[in-house]
Protein backbone atom coordinates (compact mmCIF):
# COMPACT_ATOMS: atom_id res chain seq x y z
CA UNK A 1 0.00 0.00 0.00
CA UNK A 2 1.17 3.41 -0.77
CA UNK A 3 0.12 7.01 0.35
CA UNK A 4 0.90 10.57 0.20
CA UNK A 5 0.76 12.70 3.00
CA UNK A 6 0.88 16.53 2.32
CA UNK A 7 1.42 18.69 5.01
CA UNK A 8 1.64 22.47 6.26
CA UNK A 9 2.22 23.90 9.87
CA UNK A 10 4.00 26.56 11.51
CA UNK A 11 7.36 26.39 11.11
CA UNK A 12 10.02 24.81 13.74
CA UNK A 13 12.71 23.01 14.05
CA UNK A 14 12.05 18.84 13.93
CA UNK A 15 9.17 18.37 11.52
CA UNK A 16 11.09 16.58 9.34
CA UNK A 17 12.44 14.37 11.39
CA UNK A 18 9.17 13.72 13.44
CA UNK A 19 7.09 12.75 10.59
CA UNK A 20 10.51 10.75 8.54
CA UNK A 21 10.53 8.73 12.07
CA UNK A 22 7.08 7.91 12.01
CA UNK A 23 6.66 6.28 8.82
CA UNK A 24 9.69 4.20 9.76
CA UNK A 25 8.28 2.95 12.72
CA UNK A 26 5.27 1.91 10.85
CA UNK A 27 7.44 -0.11 8.51
CA UNK A 28 6.95 2.51 5.64
CA UNK A 29 9.81 3.09 2.67
CA UNK A 30 10.08 6.99 1.79
CA UNK A 31 10.60 7.00 -1.73
CA UNK A 32 9.94 10.64 -2.41
CA UNK A 33 10.31 13.50 -0.23
CA UNK A 34 10.25 17.85 -0.82
CA UNK A 35 9.58 20.26 1.41
CA UNK A 36 9.20 24.20 1.74
CA UNK A 37 9.73 26.97 3.83
CA UNK A 38 7.98 29.72 3.39
CA UNK A 39 10.21 32.14 4.83
CA UNK A 40 7.92 35.44 5.08
CA UNK A 41 4.79 33.71 6.58
CA UNK A 42 6.90 31.07 8.64
CA UNK A 43 4.96 28.35 7.50
CA UNK A 44 6.38 24.59 6.69
CA UNK A 45 4.90 22.16 3.59
CA UNK A 46 5.90 19.15 2.34
CA UNK A 47 5.29 16.36 0.52
CA UNK A 48 5.85 12.70 1.03
CA UNK A 49 5.60 10.05 -0.40
CA UNK A 50 5.93 6.03 1.09
CA UNK A 51 5.68 2.74 0.42
CA UNK A 52 4.10 0.35 3.37
CA UNK A 53 3.98 -2.67 1.06
CA UNK A 54 7.18 -4.46 2.95
CA UNK A 55 5.14 -4.55 6.15
CA UNK A 56 2.55 -6.96 6.87
CA UNK A 57 -0.59 -6.64 8.66
CA UNK A 58 -0.44 -2.74 8.11
CA UNK A 59 -3.53 -0.89 9.42
CA UNK A 60 -3.85 2.06 7.34
CA UNK A 61 -6.51 3.59 9.86
CA UNK A 62 -3.66 2.98 12.68
CA UNK A 63 -1.28 5.24 10.60
CA UNK A 64 -3.75 8.06 10.39
CA UNK A 65 -4.46 8.25 14.20
CA UNK A 66 -0.98 8.20 14.57
CA UNK A 67 -0.55 11.40 12.65
CA UNK A 68 -3.15 13.32 13.87
CA UNK A 69 -2.15 12.01 17.63
CA UNK A 70 2.10 12.45 17.17
CA UNK A 71 2.36 14.66 14.62
CA UNK A 72 -0.94 17.24 13.83
CA UNK A 73 -1.47 18.22 17.29
CA UNK A 74 1.77 18.81 18.80
CA UNK A 75 2.88 21.21 15.26
CA UNK A 76 -0.06 22.41 15.02
CA UNK A 77 -0.18 20.88 11.57
CA UNK A 78 -2.92 20.80 8.77
CA UNK A 79 -2.84 17.18 6.77
CA UNK A 80 -4.28 15.42 4.46
CA UNK A 81 -3.24 11.46 2.89
CA UNK A 82 -4.24 10.00 -0.25
CA UNK A 83 -3.60 6.52 -0.71
CA UNK A 84 -3.39 4.92 -3.80
CA UNK A 85 -5.75 2.16 -5.65
CA UNK A 86 -8.42 4.10 -6.86
CA UNK A 87 -8.08 7.26 -9.39
CA UNK A 88 -10.00 10.80 -8.52
CA UNK A 89 -12.93 11.10 -10.43
CA UNK A 90 -12.84 14.32 -12.97
CA UNK A 91 -15.96 15.95 -14.46
CA UNK A 92 -15.42 18.37 -17.12
CA UNK A 93 -17.80 21.55 -17.49
CA UNK A 94 -17.60 22.70 -21.18
CA UNK A 95 -19.73 25.38 -23.39
CA UNK A 96 -18.95 25.69 -27.15
CA UNK A 97 -15.05 25.85 -27.33
CA UNK A 98 -13.47 22.47 -28.15
CA UNK A 99 -9.59 23.07 -27.88
CA UNK A 100 -9.50 22.17 -24.36
CA UNK A 101 -11.96 19.38 -24.43
CA UNK A 102 -9.55 17.03 -27.41
CA UNK A 103 -6.93 17.81 -25.72
CA UNK A 104 -8.02 16.65 -21.91
CA UNK A 105 -10.11 13.65 -23.92
CA UNK A 106 -7.53 12.94 -26.29
CA UNK A 107 -4.58 12.62 -23.27
CA UNK A 108 -7.43 10.53 -21.14
CA UNK A 109 -8.15 8.30 -23.85
CA UNK A 110 -3.93 7.61 -23.99
CA UNK A 111 -3.61 6.95 -20.30
CA UNK A 112 -1.80 10.57 -19.22
CA UNK A 113 -4.74 11.47 -17.28
CA UNK A 114 -5.06 8.76 -14.20
CA UNK A 115 -8.47 9.90 -13.12
CA UNK A 116 -11.81 8.41 -13.94
CA UNK A 117 -14.46 10.40 -16.28
CA UNK A 118 -17.58 10.01 -15.23
CA UNK A 119 -19.23 12.92 -17.51
CA UNK A 120 -18.74 15.69 -19.57
CA UNK A 121 -21.40 18.24 -18.79
CA UNK A 122 -22.38 21.79 -20.87
CA UNK A 123 -24.55 24.70 -21.02
CA UNK A 124 -24.56 24.01 -24.70
CA UNK A 125 -25.42 20.60 -27.01
CA UNK A 126 -23.25 21.55 -29.12
CA UNK A 127 -19.73 19.06 -28.16
CA UNK A 128 -22.25 16.04 -27.77
CA UNK A 129 -20.54 14.42 -30.59
CA UNK A 130 -17.07 14.79 -28.92
CA UNK A 131 -18.36 13.38 -25.99
CA UNK A 132 -19.93 10.34 -27.76
CA UNK A 133 -16.89 10.12 -29.95
CA UNK A 134 -14.72 9.25 -27.15
CA UNK A 135 -17.66 7.11 -25.43
CA UNK A 136 -17.96 9.65 -22.57
CA UNK A 137 -21.62 10.50 -21.25
CA UNK A 138 -22.67 14.02 -22.17
CA UNK A 139 -25.44 15.64 -19.83
CA UNK A 140 -26.84 19.21 -21.37
CA UNK A 141 -28.07 21.47 -18.71
CA UNK A 142 -29.12 24.59 -19.96
CA UNK A 143 -28.49 27.72 -17.65
CA UNK A 144 -31.22 30.27 -18.53
CA UNK A 145 -31.54 33.76 -17.52
CA UNK A 146 -33.47 34.47 -14.30
CA UNK A 147 -33.04 30.13 -13.57
CA UNK A 148 -29.82 29.47 -12.89
CA UNK A 149 -30.50 28.31 -9.56
CA UNK A 150 -32.02 25.37 -11.10
CA UNK A 151 -29.47 24.63 -13.12
CA UNK A 152 -26.82 24.43 -10.37
CA UNK A 153 -29.14 22.27 -8.72
CA UNK A 154 -29.52 19.33 -11.43
CA UNK A 155 -24.95 20.35 -11.74
CA UNK A 156 -24.79 19.28 -7.93
CA UNK A 157 -26.79 16.31 -8.61
CA UNK A 158 -25.10 14.98 -11.18
CA UNK A 159 -21.63 15.47 -9.15
CA UNK A 160 -22.76 14.01 -6.23
CA UNK A 161 -24.65 11.13 -7.91
CA UNK A 162 -21.52 10.22 -9.99
CA UNK A 163 -19.13 11.01 -6.87
CA UNK A 164 -17.49 13.21 -8.11
CA UNK A 165 -13.82 14.59 -6.92
CA UNK A 166 -12.92 17.50 -8.84
CA UNK A 167 -14.01 19.52 -11.87
CA UNK A 168 -12.28 20.84 -14.46
CA UNK A 169 -14.15 23.95 -16.68
CA UNK A 170 -12.42 23.02 -19.88
CA UNK A 171 -13.68 26.70 -21.19
CA UNK A 172 -16.87 26.49 -19.31
CA UNK A 173 -18.02 29.97 -19.95
CA UNK A 174 -20.65 30.54 -17.33
CA UNK A 175 -19.67 32.16 -13.39
CA UNK A 176 -19.48 29.37 -10.79
CA UNK A 177 -22.18 29.92 -8.19
CA UNK A 178 -20.70 30.23 -4.18
CA UNK A 179 -22.90 26.76 -3.91
CA UNK A 180 -20.43 25.00 -6.13
CA UNK A 181 -17.31 26.56 -4.79
CA UNK A 182 -18.41 25.72 -1.89
CA UNK A 183 -18.90 22.72 -2.13
CA UNK A 184 -15.56 21.78 -3.91
CA UNK A 185 -12.94 24.24 -2.78
CA UNK A 186 -10.01 24.34 -4.53
CA UNK A 187 -11.16 21.77 -6.23
CA UNK A 188 -12.47 23.72 -9.97
CA UNK A 189 -10.02 23.87 -11.85
CA UNK A 190 -10.20 26.96 -14.97
CA UNK A 191 -8.23 27.72 -17.72
CA UNK A 192 -7.95 31.57 -18.39
CA UNK A 193 -7.00 32.80 -21.82
CA UNK A 194 -4.71 35.22 -20.61
CA UNK A 195 -1.60 35.88 -18.27
CA UNK A 196 -3.65 36.54 -15.04
CA UNK A 197 -3.65 39.01 -13.19
CA UNK A 198 -3.22 40.50 -16.55
CA UNK A 199 -5.88 41.35 -19.09
CA UNK A 200 -8.66 39.66 -17.18
CA UNK A 201 -11.98 39.58 -18.54
CA UNK A 202 -14.23 38.51 -21.42
CA UNK A 203 -11.68 39.47 -24.80
CA UNK A 204 -7.68 39.12 -23.39
CA UNK A 205 -6.41 38.60 -26.43
CA UNK A 206 -7.61 42.06 -27.99
CA UNK A 207 -6.80 43.55 -25.08
CA UNK A 208 -2.97 42.54 -25.36
CA UNK A 209 -3.09 43.32 -28.81
CA UNK A 210 -4.00 46.49 -28.17
CA UNK A 211 -1.62 47.23 -25.67
CA UNK A 212 1.08 45.88 -28.20
CA UNK A 213 2.70 43.12 -25.75
CA UNK A 214 5.36 41.15 -27.12
CA UNK A 215 3.91 37.67 -25.43
CA UNK A 216 0.53 36.40 -24.61
CA UNK A 217 0.11 33.61 -21.82
CA UNK A 218 -2.51 31.36 -20.40
CA UNK A 219 -3.71 30.78 -16.70
CA UNK A 220 -4.75 27.92 -14.98
CA UNK A 221 -6.21 28.45 -11.27
CA UNK A 222 -8.63 27.21 -8.29
CA UNK A 223 -11.95 28.85 -8.63
CA UNK A 224 -12.69 31.10 -5.88
CA UNK A 225 -15.90 33.47 -5.38
CA UNK A 226 -13.64 36.65 -6.50
CA UNK A 227 -13.92 36.26 -10.30
CA UNK A 228 -10.25 35.11 -11.79
CA UNK A 229 -8.32 35.70 -8.85
CA UNK A 230 -8.38 32.09 -7.79
CA UNK A 231 -4.48 30.37 -6.54
CA UNK A 232 -2.62 30.01 -9.80
CA UNK A 233 -1.58 26.25 -10.67
CA UNK A 234 -0.33 26.80 -13.78
CA UNK A 235 0.74 29.66 -16.56
CA UNK A 236 2.85 29.99 -19.34
CA UNK A 237 4.03 32.28 -22.24
CA UNK A 238 4.31 32.56 -25.84
CA UNK A 239 5.90 35.13 -27.62
CA UNK A 240 4.45 37.48 -30.68
CA UNK A 241 5.16 40.51 -32.36
CA UNK A 242 4.10 43.47 -34.30
CA UNK A 243 3.12 41.16 -37.44
CA UNK A 244 0.52 39.27 -35.68
CA UNK A 245 -2.97 39.96 -35.85
CA UNK A 246 -5.46 39.27 -33.13
CA UNK A 247 -6.75 36.02 -35.26
CA UNK A 248 -3.01 34.86 -34.94
CA UNK A 249 -3.43 35.73 -31.10
CA UNK A 250 -6.20 33.46 -30.58
CA UNK A 251 -4.71 30.72 -32.22
CA UNK A 252 -1.24 30.52 -30.05
CA UNK A 253 -3.31 31.30 -27.09
CA UNK A 254 -5.55 27.99 -27.42
CA UNK A 255 -2.50 25.92 -28.15
CA UNK A 256 -1.00 27.90 -24.73
CA UNK A 257 -4.32 27.18 -23.09
CA UNK A 258 -4.35 23.10 -23.74
CA UNK A 259 -0.85 22.98 -22.90
CA UNK A 260 -1.54 24.88 -19.14
CA UNK A 261 -4.79 23.26 -18.31
CA UNK A 262 -3.49 19.59 -18.98
CA UNK A 263 -0.42 20.61 -16.48
CA UNK A 264 -2.31 21.91 -14.14
CA UNK A 265 -4.81 19.01 -13.95
CA UNK A 266 -1.85 16.61 -14.05
CA UNK A 267 -0.57 18.44 -10.62
CA UNK A 268 -3.77 18.11 -9.20
CA UNK A 269 -4.25 14.64 -10.21
CA UNK A 270 -0.66 13.88 -8.59
CA UNK A 271 -1.55 15.79 -5.21
CA UNK A 272 1.44 18.00 -5.85
CA UNK A 273 -0.22 21.39 -5.24
CA UNK A 274 -0.88 22.70 -2.28
CA UNK A 275 -3.37 26.16 -1.17
CA UNK A 276 -1.94 28.65 1.64
CA UNK A 277 -3.44 31.99 1.60
CA UNK A 278 -4.57 32.19 -1.93
CA UNK A 279 -1.52 31.06 -3.33
CA UNK A 280 -0.20 27.38 -4.35
CA UNK A 281 3.04 25.45 -3.61
CA UNK A 282 3.90 23.27 -6.12
CA UNK A 283 5.81 20.09 -5.67
CA UNK A 284 8.32 18.93 -8.60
Amino acid sequence: MKATLLINCPDQSGIISSVTSLVHKEGGNITYLDQHVDMQAGVFFMRLETDFNGRDNFNRDEFESRVASELAHPYNMAWNIHWTGSKPRMALFVSKYNHCLYDLLSRYHAGELAVELPFILSNHPDLQTIADQFSVPFFHVPVQKGKKEKAEEEQLRLLKEHKVDFIVLARYMQIVSPRLIDEYPHRIINIHHSFLPAFAGAKPYHAAFERGVKIIGATSHYVTEELDAGPIIAQDVIPVTHAHTVSDFITKGRDLEKLVLSRAVQLHVARKTMVYNNKTVIFS
